[in-house]
């Protein structure tokens, strides 16, 4: 994920992670995991005594152990887990659980045999990360069956609850009227849109948040897509029946967030990871994670090439502890490839480097053959940036000369300007658009700021166009200080008036041509914060931007006025009988599709608010 977290800016309920994790045997020594061993080192100092907040460990032993993973991998307990592999993760779990199944949704929650999958026109689609291959996240209006004039009438038809989840972070992909979405439960849904109810699920080895993309494969279309911990999947989209999976990545803190992107037959997947935040151990040897793309056969699962960011690691020194340092490391990708076939090129933004040696490829748009995969171009936008999870506290594994921390977690964006020339536009964490010549082998004709930038700040999960302006939203959030009282679970304290803002930039140029401060929260409250750091998605004539206070708006492409405001940070009577709430709103972006608006809502990592509810919103 392209913001960070430090063990100061983790919940108060992290009391194992500051006071523990400094006495933690080494990641290496873990092997095999045992689940007693991690149970007493992460986890006994907690839940082993009593407390109102606090499930006993005799309350967790009647729990699924599906269900204590799902809640280590991204439930209230992610925080705690960042340091922890997958491997403990699931022993621990193990140690601590029942083998009973979770139940099942029940009947009444499936489609009726008339409802057909994927009955609807193809114009109702949004296909994987965007609604093109350009990644603009532009529909158009015969696709999004609503008029910015329109807006004023949308009102809730339905919601989906995640079952036992308490964050909604998936991206959701519609092919002819069918939605496909995952889940921080792993759960893959085939809904029906105008409905909300199910034709299938799917369970995956690991929590999904990547879009599905669907792929045409001989007659039969393929859904693929990524999971939280390397897998990658190919499912018939009608079934849901799994054709083949395979992991691309031998590292264990491997993550898939970024979508697929297609092209002749092959899907090219991103691969980001774990491993920043497995340093805030000081024994944890860091780092040798190396970001790179996969190409995989649509048919088979085959890999076609593959290729990594940065060079293999190799043994740099130690630290003042004497755990070993290793690099190269990191330049990690986040966000969907960009296909650029014209060209015969694939365009994805990096993240930053974990440890040194620095690299030029890291916080870098960066062009690669769609072929063989070779690396044609890259453009380095900020050098010498190497930066870990350790620094939060300035710990033995965070680097020299660190920071800062500008890693790109947005896909870059292809497109054709009203003069007919194309550009490659890119948003930064520091806060900074780039304007970049495809021809020239990434040269930056323009750049603009628009934001502070920071570790939490900037451009984070991506930037839309309607091919005259672009538009781009910040982060910028501002923490406060825990207080004394707050609850130990308690959400985080953000600056109710900091962060945030829309800002408009003509594609031709960078020129500014508006700029819409966020609104500030009201009323103030724990974990609302006005940022913007959420994926934005245009129609014509209107932009939506989702906001850490629950709010998702559309804006006006003429002058930034409020068209919409709705505020998801609700309980929600759900079709599929589940206890559902929303809450902030982060990483993926509304879909309109359809004369639809779908949106997920729940987003607590970094102190939101936790949510678990999937809204449709349409005309009345």
């Amino acid at each position: 994920m392209p913001m960070r977290i430090s063990a100061d800016s983790c919940f108060v309920v992290l009391c194992v992670l500051v006071t523990v994790v400094a006495a933690a045997p080494a990641h290496a020594q873990v092997s095999p995991a045992s689940g007693e061993a991690v149970y007493k080192t992460y986890c006994s100092s907690c839940h082993d005594q009593a407390g109102p907040r606090v499930p006993p460990r005799d309350a967790l032993r009647k729990m699924p152990a599906t269900r204590i993973l799902r809640t280590l991998d991204f439930g209230v307990m992610m925080a705690v887990a960042y340091p922890i592999r997958r491997e403990e993760r699931q022993a621990v779990a193990a140690f601590l659980g029942t083998n009973e199944p979770e139940a099942a949704p029940p009947r009444s929650a499936f489609c009726s045999a008339d409802r057909a999958i994927m009955s609807a026109p193809p114009a109702q689609s949004w296909n994987g990360w965007s609604a093109t291959t350009s990644n603009t996240r532009f529909q158009t209006s015969e696709a999004a069956g609503v008029t910015a004039a329109q807006l004023g009438r949308l009102t809730l038809k339905w919601s989906f609850g995640f079952d036992g989840d308490v964050t909604a972070f998936a991206a959701p992909t519609v092919l002819n009227g069918t939605m496909f979405v995952g889940s921080a439960s792993g759960t893959v849904h085939a809904l029906d849109v105008r409905t909300g109810c199910l034709h299938w699920i799917y369970q995956a080895n690991g929590p999904v948040r990547s879009a599905l993309l669907g792929v045409e494969d001989g007659g039969r279309r393929t859904l693929v897509f990524g999971d939280q911990i390397g897998w990658v999947y190919g499912l018939d989209a009608r079934t849901g029946r799994e054709q083949w999976k395979t992991r691309i990545e031998e590292h264990e803190a491997t993550r898939l967030t970024g979508s697929p992107a297609v092209h002749n037959g092959l899907v090219f997947v991103p691969a980001a990871s774990w491993e920043e935040t497995r340093a805030i151990d000081p024994k944890y040897p860091c780092c040798t994670f190396r970001g790179s793309v996969t190409a995989l056969r649509v048919r088979d699962g085959s890999r076609a090439w593959k290729t990594f960011m940065v060079d293999p690691p190799k043994r740099t020194g130690m630290t003042s502890l004497g755990t070993a340092t290793l690099g190269p490391s990191g330049a990690g990708i986040w966000a969907a490839p960009t296909v650029d076939a014209r060209r015969g090129v694939l365009s994805v933004a990096t993240g930053d480097n974990y440890s040194h040696p620095a690299t030029d490829t890291s916080d870098a748009i960066v062009a690669l053959n769609l072929t063989t995969g070779r690396i044609v171009w890259s453009q380095q936008t900020t050098p010498n940036d190497v930066y870990n999870s350790a620094c939060g506290r300035m710990g033995a594994n965070c680097p020299a000369d660190n920071g800062p921390d500008h890693d790109y977690g947005a896909s870059v964006m292809l497109v054709r300007t009203t003069a007919g020339r194309e550009v490659l536009v890119a948003g930064q964490k520091s806060g900074v658009v780039y304007g970049l010549d495809p021809n020239l082998k990434g040269k930056l004709p323009w750049q603009t700021r628009v934001g502070q930038g920071g570790t939490n700040g900037g451009v984070q999960w991506g930037m839309t166009t309607d091919g005259r302006n672009v538009y781009a939203s910040v982060s910028d959030m501002v923490r406060l200080p825990a207080a004394a009282g707050d609850p130990p679970l308690g959400d985080a304290r953000f600056d109710p008036a900091q962060g945030g803002g829309l800002t408009a930039l003509r594609l031709e140029s960078g020129e500014r041509v508006w700029f819409a401060a966020a609104r500030p929260c009201d009323p103030p409250r724990p974990g609302c914060s006005p940022a913007q750091p959420g994926a934005l998605t245009a129609i014509p004539g209107a932009v939506f931007s989702g906001s850490l206070d629950g709010h998702l708006r559309a804006f006006s492409v003429e002058d930034g006025r409020v068209l919409w405001d709705v505020d998801t940070a609700k309980a929600y009577t759900t079709v599929n009988g589940v206890q559902a709430k929303g809450g902030s709103l982060d990483g993926a972006g509304a879909v309109v599709v359809g004369g639809m608006v779908l949106v997920n809502s729940g987003y607590p990592r970094f102190g939101g608010t936790p949510g678990n509810v999937l809204l449709a919103f349409g005309i009345d």
